[in-house]
């Protein structure tokens, strides 16, 4: 059986889903980092890997899988995972809650999004405007989308848009977006804070040393 590999940055929020599936999973992986601070994404090297330079790129049963929400899918059409809600309506919802973070949120406050937003603008305090400026708005909305039912997004079964809020709930801690008025949300960042494969996905427990 060929190893498994994940490329990844530690703060990633994509790489952070698929490190949590992982870990849900139980597969074991060599964690290989990209260095997107240093441009280690745009190496000859990992875009071979990646034409996008992104991460993160999983290996896995002889495949390179691209894109954190195709990777999740993967590992539950091979049955590893069971994330995905079976009724149509409830997968429905839960696909609307991933799609408002991973989809609409993660992709205006990327990294290399926001490091040109602030070139262009001139101010070093652009970059920490720009992602509270999306950040907030857009978890409001989740907020909103939530199950009343705890204590995870959709109700009392963990879901793939569980592994997308908890990422999202760092940044917006990282760039002092308000989230303590959001009771939804903090109930299942509590909730999660109890499983060990989210803690041990967490970027300060695979942040290179």
């Amino acid at each position: 059986m060929s190893e498994t590999v994940l490329y990844d940055y530690w703060r990633s929020s994509a790489s952070w889903r698929v490190r949590i599936a992982l870990n849900l999973a139980g597969i074991a992986y060599r964690a290989v980092p990209v260095d997107l601070v240093a441009g280690d994404q745009r190496s000859d090297a990992h875009l071979a890997r990646n034409p996008q330079g992104l991460v993160p790129v999983l290996e896995i049963d002889g495949l390179r899988l691209t894109q954190s929400m195709a990777i999740l899918d993967y590992l539950e059409d091979t049955g590893r995972l069971s994330l995905r809600p079976k009724d149509p309506v409830a997968a429905v919802r839960m696909r609307a809650v991933l799609q408002s973070i991973a989809c609409d949120i993660h992709p205006v406050c990327n990294l290399r999004v926001a490091a040109h937003a602030t070139r262009l603008s001139g101010r070093d305090e652009t970059r920490a405007e720009w992602m509270r400026h999306f950040i907030r708005p857009g978890l409001v909305a989740v907020e909103a989308l939530l199950s009343e039912d705890g204590p995870y997004c959709m109700g009392a079964d963990l879901t793939q848009a569980d592994l997308a809020l908890i990422p999202q709930l760092y940044n917006a801690e990282r760039w002092g977006a308000q989230t303590d008025d959001l009771p939804k949300i903090r109930r299942v960042a509590a909730a999660c804070a109890e499983i060990e494969a989210f803690r041990a996905a967490e970027p300060d427990a695979v942040k290179p040393a």
